[in-house]
């Protein structure tokens, strides 16, 4: 049996469903992604699994274990929010001691956790400071060791980098890899960010309106998309009906679907004797760190590349090209 089980569950408030018959399986030391568009119900899983919060219909197992009518406090499952909520009296050390002083730990056993936590989220330099006197990401990290150290059987993070700067947020994507590997702690990520969820996650759920869109590793998400709201969601994806695909590439589509997917990198300037040549016009191009992103224009249509920024890759504004497109990367949506 899988570690965390979520067995069709349901969720609705008076008239409003927020989950539809949501099913999931997560291994013991899986670092998953909760991935979708604000009131997607994301947040709603956290707080069905936490126990803040009741399923209408359904069953939720943790380690084997029925949580129907078990209290938050003996599920075992730790939560991280986007707000901190440290105590503003308290210095890192005995914020991150807090749990274990309510538990009635001894105070060696108190000391070496707390001891290690800060080590581990690299703050043991700063055990003595208040959270006024810590930056955003600091104080992140406190909230975190403060939920760890408890050495919950899972913890829930809520969107905990949503408030931070890109440069922090991308280190703390990587420190909270690294810790989550080392403790092969089982965790759970709600956020709306496409670039975290693939830069963290063993596996990734995208949700759309209370339902499980897709499921699968981030290669297999990104890919591989399945439908148009998949595609459009998690990159920057050209979608075409059958006709305008057709049109677009002068040639008939063996395999028959409605819609199709292209990622913004696989159109090129290279041919080869399996790809489709497509004439476009060069339109608007934005420049985002290392990728160059170019809007072409066909035929009444508009789509999108992508290229690295090196100093030969920018396309003129108004010129004709002749791009192409391999077969294989034609991706039929259902």
């Amino acid at each position: 049996m899988s570690y965390i089980v979520l067995n069709d569950v349901y969720k609705q408030y008076q008239d409003t469903k927020v989950l539809s018959g949501i099913t999931m399986n997560i291994q013991e030391g899986e670092l998953v992604t909760l991935l979708g568009p604000s009131g997607c119900g994301k947040s709603t899983i956290l707080r069905i699994l936490s126990g803040l919060t009741d399923a209408t219909d359904g069953s939720i197992f943790i380690d084997g274990k029925d949580m129907k009518n078990i209290a938050p406090k003996e599920r075992k499952v730790g939560m991280v929010f986007q707000s901190y909520a440290l105590f503003p009296n308290m210095n890192v050390y005995e914020n991150v001691a807090f749990g274990l002083m309510m538990d009635k730990k001894h105070a060696n056993e108190v000391k070496e956790q707390v001891e290690r936590m800060l080590q581990l989220v690299g703050l043991k330099e700063k055990k003595e400071a208040y959270p006024h006197e810590l930056s955003g990401g600091q104080q992140q990290r406190v909230a975190l060791a403060r939920s760890l150290v408890k050495r919950p059987k899972v913890l829930l993070l809520d969107e905990p980098l949503s408030a931070l700067d890109a440069q922090i947020r991308k280190h703390l994507q990587l420190e909270l890899r690294k810790i989550q590997r080392e403790l092969n702690m089982t965790m759970i990520l709600v956020t709306h960010d496409q670039e975290e969820a693939m830069s963290v996650s063993d596996r990734i759920f995208v949700m759309n309106k209370g339902e499980i869109a897709q499921e699968g590793t981030p290669t297999e998400i990104y890919t591989h998309p399945k439908t148009e709201f998949v595609a459009n969601f998690i990159g920057h994806y050209n979608v075409f009906s059958k006709e305008q695909l057709e049109k677009l590439i002068g040639g008939n589509i063996a395999v028959s679907a409605r819609k199709y997917a292209i990622r913004p990198e696989a159109i090129h300037l290279q041919s080869s004797p399996s790809s489709f040549p497509i004439q476009a016009q060069a339109g608007d191009t934005i420049m985002n760190g290392n990728v160059i992103r170019t809007t072409f224009h066909t035929d009444g249509h508009q789509f999108t590349i992508e290229q690295l920024n090196h100093r030969t890759s920018a396309f003129n504004k108004g010129e004709n090209y002749q791009l192409f497109v391999e077969r294989e990367d034609l991706i039929a949506l259902s």
